[in-house]
């Protein structure tokens, strides 16, 4: 009779601590109460908070530090080709003014084409278009699928006011993340939205996060080939470190350099 109760009461452990972090409330590096402490919170076992923590650990929520305690775990930047980016922030670092435009907001059954893009079985989604701007050009045109079985908060944000990578960066951790980059000619309706003449060149970036076996969403970022490019720097033997490109004002075509070659591994 009691395993029943022992089990609930780790997975609601779990859930509290996943709500404190996915909150903002407990951010990287937050150090997280010791397990006497959980022990005398809930009225339980050791053996009962072990199970909800080492569960955390190895989803890649928390990290354990020997004679330290135990710690919300920053995200893993090194698995991602590119670093991801906070749109918002980015245009307004440039001294610019952002402005969002929700297109369109959903929330629905995952269809056919939904399952292959976020790689999911089945479920409930938020699928969103919008576009950003920087000044009064289009600075990216945005398409996401938000997995609401990893994210149900997601469901209650007001994605006209907030955009929806800037709220998923402040609000829930990944643990690894994967890119592809491609480039495309805007057919008449991306060409539209884009502000951009029809057939002209685009960057097409995909980008897939996850939470260890837990996938939280897909993005696909269009971006203007005459106003955006992504540049990197980096030393032989070191790390990549890419940074988006720099908007640029005038719609009118400018000539950018080559991005020098990856170095392979």
């Amino acid at each position: 009779m009691t395993r029943p109760q022992t089990d609930a009461l780790h997975s609601r452990i779990r859930r509290d601590i996943e709500g404190r972090i996915m909150s903002g409330q407990w951010r990287p590096g937050h150090r997280i109460p010791y397990e006497h402490e959980w022990m005398d919170a809930y009225g339980c076992s050791r053996m009962t908070v072990n199970k909800a923590l080492r569960s955390l650990v190895q989803s890649g929520l928390l990290e354990s530090r020997k004679r330290a305690g135990t710690f919300v775990a920053a995200p893993r930047f090194h698995r991602a080709a590119l670093e991801i980016p906070d749109i918002r922030a980015e245009v307004e670092g440039q001294g610019l003014a952002y402005r969002l435009d929700l297109l369109s907001c959903e929330r629905r059954k995952a269809t056919a084409d939904d399952k292959t893009l976020l790689r999911i079985a089945d479920g409930e989604l938020l699928a969103i278009e919008c576009r950003h701007f920087a000044e009064d050009l289009p600075y990216a045109l945005e398409q996401r699928l938000i997995n609401l079985a990893a994210v149900p908060e997601a469901a209650e944000v007001d994605f006209s006011t907030e955009p929806p990578g800037s709220w998923l960066l402040a609000h829930v951790p990944w643990t690894e993340a994967e890119h592809r980059i491609t480039a495309i000619t805007a057919d008449k309706a991306t060409a539209g939205s884009l502000q951009s003449p029809e057939n002209a060149a685009c960057l097409a970036l995909e980008r897939w996060t996850w939470r260890a076996e837990e996938r939280i969403t897909y993005a696909r970022m269009l971006y203007p080939g005459d106003r955006y490019a992504l540049t990197a720097h980096f030393h032989a033997g070191l790390s990549i470190s890419a940074s988006p490109g720099k908007p640029i004002a005038s719609s009118r075509p400018r000539q950018k350099p080559l991005p020098e070659p990856r170095a392979m591994p």
